[in-house]
């Protein structure tokens, strides 16, 4: 049983040790909204709202998560009982939409539930697979040289898959001269939306790769075209954007939309709404992986968890804490190992300390709502 009794917000920002650049433009801070949770008895948990700092990926945007989840959320939230993190979703169901900012208190409250039991997270969600493989995604850079460059220490690292984003403009050449270059890593292409039908040659050009996916080529709400496409490409696509509910995972599935999907846990809602898409998934055969948003330790600690589930079959976005960040709010902070995978920690809850005294050197603002 849990009986929240207070939801805080507060922003941070925190540098990117290299801007990450894809089809939507460079990031070179991350504007991060975490979200921490109390209980009657006093007991915490931790979330992180994984929107960025403008509506590209998604239509929700650090400046309008703050006002939903402070205004609309968290008063849906405190001062209830719930027999359970899973049914914290519930609560926020009235409010259409804003998936991002429900998840960053929904998870938290998932963290919360588990340290009260003692129990670690990863353990709570269902878990079954405590090592999970990493991949890396790799921004577009200023050069194929310096593209060339960063593949080479990740592969160096151990990490499992490259994920390279492309546009219309860097993608044919820039793949050719990474196989060129690597030969037969896994790799695989992010597109973000940047292709339409009409380029559909193009794209049937990437074929001669042998890619793991191509990630998200056609417009982000989009399920119809993709199924044209894949029936046109031998390619697997792997959808992101477009599933943002089991019944998007169902109706994707049924359509032949594509044979992969990213699944981004601030995406669908939180960690209930992850578990129902896996689940949609696996009964129907369809790998998942765990799709990354440049999160702090907290939201990459719940990304770990999540992970673990059976049917995450494929490496995800989910690495280690100094590819982003000169120094994470969370200790330990995220390593992988020389094999190219992290080990979800035993410990209650997520796992991993949360650095207070860093988080409030780096608060901008906060906002606490209590029942």
């Amino acid at each position: 049983m849990l009986n929240l009794r207070s939801v805080e917000l507060i922003e941070i920002h925190l540098p990117l040790v290299h801007f990450f650049e894809t089809s939507f433009g460079r990031t070179y801070e991350r504007r991060i909204i975490l979200v921490r949770v109390t209980d009657a008895d006093g007991a915490e948990g931790w979330g992180e709202i994984t929107c960025g700092e403008s509506p590209g990926y998604s239509d929700e945007w650090t400046d309008s998560a703050w006002v939903t989840a402070e205004k609309i959320l968290a008063p849906m939230v405190v001062g209830r009982e719930v027999g359970s993190a899973a049914d914290v979703w519930g609560l926020m169901k009235w409010a259409r939409g804003h998936r991002m900012a429900k998840s960053g208190i929904e998870t938290a409250c998932w963290d919360l539930e588990a340290k009260k039991l003692g129990v670690p997270l990863w353990r709570h969600l269902g878990g079954v697979n405590q090592t999970i493989e990493c991949g890396v995604s790799i921004g577009i850079q200023d050069s194929v040289e310096q593209l060339l460059e960063k593949i080479r220490v990740e592969v160096e690292a151990g990490y499992k898959r490259i994920k390279i984003k492309i546009s219309p403009t860097w993608d044919h050449d820039v793949i050719k001269a990474v196989r060129a270059e690597f030969g037969d890593i896994l790799l695989m292409g992010d597109a973000n939306s940047a292709y339409t039908l009409d380029d559909i040659d193009k794209l049937k050009s990437l074929d001669e790769f042998n890619l793991m996916m191509l990630e998200q080529p056609l417009p982000y709400d989009d399920i119809v075209d993709h199924a044209k496409l894949q029936a046109e490409i031998n390619t697997p696509i792997c959808l992101d954007e477009p599933i943002k509910s089991p019944e998007d995972a169902r109706k994707a599935i049924e359509l032949g939309s594509g044979k992969i999907i990213n699944l981004k846990n601030g995406r669908v809602g939180g960690h209930t709404q992850s578990k129902m898409v896996e689940q949609v998934c696996r009964s129907a055969g369809m790998p998942v992986w765990c799709g990354g948003m440049l999160e702090s330790g907290i939201g990459r600690a719940h990304n770990i968890a999540i992970s673990t589930l059976a049917g995450y079959t494929m490496p995800g976005d989910v690495s280690a804490s100094k590819r982003y960040w000169h120094e994470d709010i969370i200790e330990p902070a995220v390593e992988v190992s020389p094999e190219g995978t992290i080990t979800a920690p035993e410990g209650p809850g997520i796992g991993f300390e949360v650095r207070r005294d860093e988080i409030e050197k780096l608060a901008i603002r906060q906002a606490k709502t209590v029942g």
